[in-house]
């Protein structure tokens, strides 16, 4: 069975989870905290990090970017870099833009702050990245919500990785219940389409012991 080495609320490992779900692969998701450096683990990726991705034939895949382009090259059949080179230009560049940019001013301050410390026993949310990342947030969401009212999908015309990339972060985000929805109402309404997909009703099912998420995180009508 192909696995999935991952962490539910890791926006990584869910676009990975996004994209086999949309492209109907299979797979086992198995729940790895990194913090506890299983050797076994580290043999898989020396780098320590999630998601990494093993096929059926002992391929391992490492990493969220490489294991996309590699689930794209490899089961093409649901294509989701767009078709022409413009297309996948911005496809990639909106992949970049959250997984970089955004993560990094928004969602690893509020997952790390928020979930990781807990987890791993490193104390208290830091209330000065808290607030850093509260400010960060509206000037983001404000270009998205740009974004998601003058386009069908965030990328074009298109269902693309890069509304399952921003899907990712939003989730994780939303799971803690740190979105004010209210500020960037087209990008509420397109979430509610990517929550509806069929691929996302498992991290909408996602729990993580010690925190509970808004009663609205799994309602598809918010």
């Amino acid at each position: 069975m192909r696995t999935l080495f991952h962490h539910p609320i890791s926006p990584y490992c869910r676009k990975v989870r996004l994209v086999l779900g949309e492209k109907r692969l299979p797979f086992e998701a198995v729940v790895e905290r990194v913090w506890e450096e299983r050797p076994e683990f580290l043999a898989l990726n020396p780098a320590g990090e999630v998601p990494v991705l093993v096929e059926d034939n002992g391929l391992i895949v490492p990493d969220s970017h490489v294991i996309c382009e590699y689930l794209e090259e490899a089961y093409s059949d649901t294509p989701l870099l767009g078709r022409t080179l413009a297309e996948r230009v911005e496809v990639r560049r909106l992949v970049a833009w959250f997984d970089g940019h955004f993560a990094n001013e928004v969602t690893n301050r509020f997952i790390t702050e928020r979930v990781l410390k807990r987890l791993s026993g490193r104390g208290n949310p830091d209330g000065t990245v808290l607030r850093e990342g509260y400010a960060a947030m509206k000037p983001n969401l404000k270009y998205m919500n740009s974004l998601a009212e003058n386009r069908n999908w965030l990328a074009g015309n298109f269902l693309s990785m890069a509304d399952f990339a921003a899907a990712a972060h939003l989730s994780c985000l939303d799971f803690i219940g740190d979105i004010d929805w209210s500020r960037a109402p087209a990008v509420r309404d397109w979430y509610a389409r990517m929550k509806s997909r069929p691929c996302f009703r498992p991290l909408l099912a996602d729990r993580v012991s010690g925190i509970t998420p808004p009663d609205y995180y799994a309602n598809l009508d918010f």
